[in-house]
């Protein structure tokens, strides 16, 4: 969780009231966090990172404002209109193609704010950025430069500025090589021969998203105006982050101006501080809750949580939401909304009253009997990982690689992608004890993910044995099938993974939902095996 530190002075000057230190260090994590330590007037609280905005002491101030009690319901913060403008290129638009922008006067940079707000930064670009993937954050000191702004992609060696904690000018390449930054995140444009640029109308460089900014636009002490640009793959997501930014801003003092980002004609007003509107079921609360709230308890404990609502009628509560509010995406959010602002310490505590009030869900029902049936033939049950890699899936297997689900950052080659297939996974196993004795037999029912992305619950079994042979694995498939009242169809097969004339498919209406026989040669050696091997694989879904 996001650990946000701050000094206990500087909160109470932004909350604008007084609450006991010893108050505050037992009633603030009630909104959504765990008091770490104090030192002093310093005050450290880990924040639930589904709370973005709360990793600022300028974030907190105003929902503690709400919580208790001092200004309840939605905070609004005036914006004027400045004619400061950002065009997007049709050249940057397959690298990263959203920019959202901002313009903020008037600020006053104390020390509190410089820290608060780099540390804003770098948790945002954590959290709600995915480690600036999804999401970056550019703070300028807005003076040096001159708008209209252009956000454009560039040759990384066509262009060369001073960024940040360097003194010499540096190529976009040379940063990713050699500057710090540069290095950490040089891996979220290598797979592009330009680079994101935004500049100024004199050509000045003002940020090198999502890596760097360049030191002409340093905010420092004596800055005033401060711009704002950010960057990103998902619109949704940095709209929240500038609105996060820029409302901590405006609790220091600062004043708002909307600045206009031209992009593919389209003309966007940003930042954007209308409330999201959402429909609240009094019947859900209550449900959800345990508990017997009217509408107007709950419109009390929303306000408390920094919202607006109303009671249009028939037991519904329509909700403003706060635009920085990025973690309210569902009903359900509202509802713990509700439990928070009511108090988690009101709520009744009770005892269960048997150690085994739980039960199996009718599908699981089904793939436990399916369990005990591969035990009473004699198999033992493994667990696989569901993460594998396209050699293993194909290659081994003798087939040809296809479109699977892949991990985007992987932790290696071998974890690479989501499994199509147990017996991959299974042959693993195998090769990891083929020091044990013969004859083995294991079998799993376990998730497999399609082509489309969709969770298919499989059952496969194995036995290694000198004289294991398409006929015993026959018997075994149809043992199977018999169990589970089913009469499908066994029609001879071709499959890679399989000697000819020694594999055969199961058909269900006409549908197959498996496969078995003899391993081919190959595909045993390519598992670094020396015995023969019979396999099956059924779609346990299409057994019930």
């Amino acid at each position: 969780m996001p650990l946000v530190t701050f000094d206990y002075q500087d909160f109470i000057q932004l909350l604008g009231h007084t609450i006991p230190k010893e108050t505050l260090i037992e009633r603030l994590p009630m909104i959504g966090g765990d008091f770490s330590h104090m030192n002093g007037d310093e005050i450290n609280i880990e924040f639930f990172p589904n709370r973005p905005d709360l990793t600022s002491v300028e974030g907190i101030a105003r929902a503690s404002r709400a919580f208790f009690g001092f200004h309840t319901g939605l905070q609004t913060y005036e914006t004027a209109i400045s004619d400061v403008t950002l065009t997007v290129d049709a050249s940057v638009k397959k690298i990263r193609p959203f920019v959202t922008t901002a313009f903020v006067k008037n600020v006053t940079m104390t020390d509190e704010l410089i820290t608060s707000l780099m540390g804003l930064q770098e948790k945002l670009h954590v959290g709600l950025g995915r480690n600036r993937k999804k999401v970056a954050i550019g703070v300028h000191n807005a003076e040096p430069v001159k708008p209209p702004f252009v956000y454009k992609a560039v040759d990384p060696d066509s262009v060369s500025f001073v960024p940040l904690a360097k003194d010499e000018p540096m190529t976009l390449r040379e940063i990713l090589k050699k500057h710090e930054k540069g290095v950490d995140y040089a891996h979220l444009l290598d797979s592009f021969d330009k680079y994101p640029l935004i500049v100024d109308s004199n050509n000045n460089v003002l940020s090198f998203p999502p890596i760097i900014n360049g030191s002409l636009t340093e905010v420092t002490p004596c800055t005033k105006e401060i711009f704002i640009d950010v960057t990103g793959t998902d619109r949704k997501a940095i709209n929240y982050a500038l609105n996060i930014v820029t409302s901590a801003l405006a609790e220091r003092g600062g004043t708002i101006y909307q600045t206009t980002v031209l992009d593919e004609g389209k003309k966007i007003i940003s930042p954007d501080f209308t409330p999201i509107h959402k429909k609240l079921s009094l019947a859900s609360v209550n449900r959800i809750l345990g508990t017997m709230f009217t509408e107007k308890d709950i419109i009390t404990y929303l306000e408390k949580m920094g919202h607006n609502a109303i009671d249009i009628g028939d037991g519904t509560l329509v909700v403003d939401i706060a635009a920085w509010r990025s973690d309210i995406l569902h009903e359900v959010d509202l509802v713990e909304d509700v439990a928070v602002g009511y108090g988690f310490d009101q709520f009744e505590t009770d005892l269960p009253k048997s150690l085994t009030f739980g039960g199996r869900l009718p599908g699981q029902i089904f793939f436990e009997g399916l369990r005990l049936l591969m035990i009473g033939l004699g198999f033992n049950e493994v667990t696989t990982f569901v993460i594998s890699n396209k050699d293993d899936e194909f290659q081994r297997m003798g087939l040809e690689k296809r479109a699977m689900v892949e991990i985007e950052n992987p932790i290696g080659a071998e974890y690479s992608g989501l499994r199509m297939s147990l017996l991959p996974s299974l042959l693993k196993l195998l090769r990891e004890n083929r020091h044990h004795p013969l004859p083995q037999q294991i079998f799993e029912v376990g998730i497999v993910v399609d082509e489309s992305a969709k969770n298919r619950c499989h059952l496969a079994g194995l036995k290694i044995d000198a004289k294991a042979n398409f006929t015993e694995c026959k018997s075994l498939v149809e043992t199977v099938l018999r169990e589970c009242g089913d009469k499908p169809v066994i029609k001879e097969k071709t499959h890679a993974a399989f000697i000819e004339g020694r594999c055969a498919t199961v058909l269900k209406k006409e549908k197959e939902i498996g496969v078995f026989g003899e391993l081919h040669p190959k595909t045993i050696q390519a598992f670094h095996l020396e015995h023969p091997v019979i396999a099956f694989e059924l779609v346990a879904d299409h057994l019930k």
